[in-house]
Parts: C-alpha cells; structure tokens; sequence
C-alpha cells in the first residue's frame, strides 16, 4: 500500500494534494465538499486589504452623514452591518472552517500597508488558521521604481507577519524577478516557511471591438507547470522552506511530474473549478496508481527524484537541457 503522508510549514499533511485558494472556499459547505473530496489542506480565498479599506471609507461615510439627508436612513443602516464587515465574515468563516474538518484550513491574506500585513495575519491566527499563506500580489507598474525595491518589499512583508504570529507563514510569489532564485533564498532567511511557486497574474486585455480594457481571468493547463516545475527542481535542496507548487494541475500526471521535481505538496484551483471538488478525489487515487505502477511505496521516494543536485550546478544543467530540447525539436522539423 502506497503512503501518501506529507510535511508542508512543519503540518503533517494525509496527502500532498492541497486546495489552493479559490471561488470554492467561499462557504462552509465548499470547504466540507474539498475536505470530503480527500484533499490534504485547504488554502482559503484570498482577503484582499483594499477591500477592507474600501468598505470601511463607504461606512465612514453612512456614518458621518446627517440622518435627515435620507428618511429611511435608521432603517438603512441596521441592514448595512447585519452581516458585520468583510474580515469579520471572513473570520468567521475561517473559524467555522477549521472547526468543521480534519484537514489544516490555511488563511490567504493580500495587504497592502504594513500594519495591514501584521494586523490581519494575527486576526488570521487568532481565528484558528493552521498557517498563513501571503498572496503578494505585486506588480510595480511605475518604470522608476528600481528592483531592489521590488525585492525588498517582499522581504518587509515576511518579517512584519513572522513577528506577529506564531503559525508557519508561506509566501505566494511571482516569477518575475532579476533572479528568482535569489529571491527565493533571501524569503527563506527572512523566515519564510513555505514558498509557493508561483502566483498567476490575471493582467486585464484590450477588446478591439468594445475599444475597452477588460478584465480576463482563465483557468492554469498543463503546459504553464514548466516554469514553477524547473524552478522547483532547481530550489530542492537549497532552502530551508517548504516548496509548493501550483498551476497547470490537470491531471495525476501532473501532481507525480511535480513531486519528482521537488515539490512538498501541489496545489490545484483550476482543475477542481472545471470538475468539481470531487475532482480531488481522481489527483489523488491517480497518483496512488501511478505510484505503485511504478514500484515507489511512499511521497517521499517519489518527491525530488527529478530536482537538480543541490551541489551541482543549475544553470549549466538548466543550458544543457536547453540545447538538448532544440536538438530534439530540430531532429523532428519542428518549427519554432
């Protein structure tokens, strides 16, 4: 029988098939049906700061205005706050959560300002999160503000948040840095306990016809995995912090192809929202399957058979794969 157990953030895990934050954790029946479904942990959607903000500037505003401007304000009001404001149903739910199933709940926080960062985190913990995952959602769009920068911005966040909590905080990066994998090193000495590699920018698109921008979100394929794969492979083994993979998880192909290149667990939105959570179910039996097809007992014979060496070295390897894969492209007359 194949054993499936897995250590991510130092939380032992029944699997290493985690429920990256979507649409589906929504609600309390959502998160029941993921946790059914089999899945090892589940991530939470995301609580975005400049949602607060906004909410509680709309409040001031009811607030400060005179109850004579509009008749039915007393009436208004009540109706307004009946629910309490975004973070506190977003507590709540975290809280219902952790207490309705036996898999870790990890909360998913996008701030903004520093204490945004650090208060929200500590409510997040207060709530009964097994740990935080920072969704830092960063894209400098000003031409004059320098990498380093950038680079540093992470590194503050990482040191507010592990200073105001005690649970284990992983970090949700983009790929879009001078050097990923300096980046990556510099958030494991900050603290980080788990890199989650990478975020998806949902950048919004120009419609030709509507003469507009418009926002345009669409679902990982397989074929996105490379870049987090590679990366993943080439970081096994020299950071301390856990590696999580997401995007492009289809199918348990894609799950075993991330365990072998060194992933502690793979994460999976896309998937479940074109299937349904029960979708979770198939990953996992799938890369059972596969496991015992193959003759591996546990996740861990399996997890960075494929990373590179951490003694070697990456980018003459990561080079040579790369003229191995034109040789092969050019011997079959493909056209690139």
């Amino acid at each position: 029988m194949t054993e499936l157990t897995t250590t991510y953030l130092g939380l032992r895990l029944r699997n290493p098939l985690v429920a990256s934050a979507s649409p589906l954790s929504y609600t309390l029946e959502g998160v029941r049906r993921l946790a059914g479904a089999g899945v090892g942990a589940i991530v939470m959607f995301s609580l975005f700061e400049e949602q607060l903000r906004a909410e509680e500037a709309r409040w001031a505003e009811i607030v400060d205005a005179p109850a004579e401007s509009f008749a039915e304000a007393l009436d208004y009001v009540p109706e307004l706050v009946k629910d309490g404001s975004s973070v506190t149903r977003y507590l709540r739910l975290l809280e219902q959560a952790a207490a309705a199933v036996d898999v870790p709940v990890i909360a998913s926080l996008n701030g903004v300002t520093p204490e945004g960062w650090r208060d929200y985190a500590r409510s997040m913990q207060e709530a009964g999160a097994a740990a935080i995952e920072l969704n830092v959602y960063y894209l400098p769009g000003d031409p004059e503000i320098r990498g380093s920068e950038v680079e540093q911005r992470h590194i503050e966040i990482v040191q507010r948040v592990k200073d105001a909590v005690t649970v284990p905080v992983a970090v949700k990066v983009g790929p879009y840095f001078s050097s990923t994998g300096e980046i990556a090193v510099r958030l494991d000495e900050a603290g980080a306990d788990g890199l989650v590699l990478f975020n998806r920018f949902l950048q919004p698109d120009v419609d030709p016809e509507a003469l507009a921008v418009v926002p345009r979100v669409t679902l990982s394929n397989p074929a996105e995995a490379r870049l987090p794969r590679t990366w993943i492979a080439l970081l096994r083994g020299r950071v301390r912090a856990s590696l999580a993979a997401t995007t492009g998880v289809e199918g348990p192909e894609d799950v075993a192809a991330y365990l072998l290149a060194g992933a502690d667990v793979v994460m999976t939105t896309s998937a479940l929202l074109r299937h349904g959570p029960e979708h979770a179910s198939v990953l996992i039996d799938g890369l059972a399957a596969w496991m015992t097809r193959k003759g591996f007992r546990s996740a861990d014979e399996v997890r960075g058979l494929l990373a590179v060496p951490a003694d070697g070295h990456g980018a003459a390897g990561q080079r040579s794969e790369y003229v191995a894969a034109l040789r092969t492209a050019n011997a079959g007359g493909t056209n690139y």
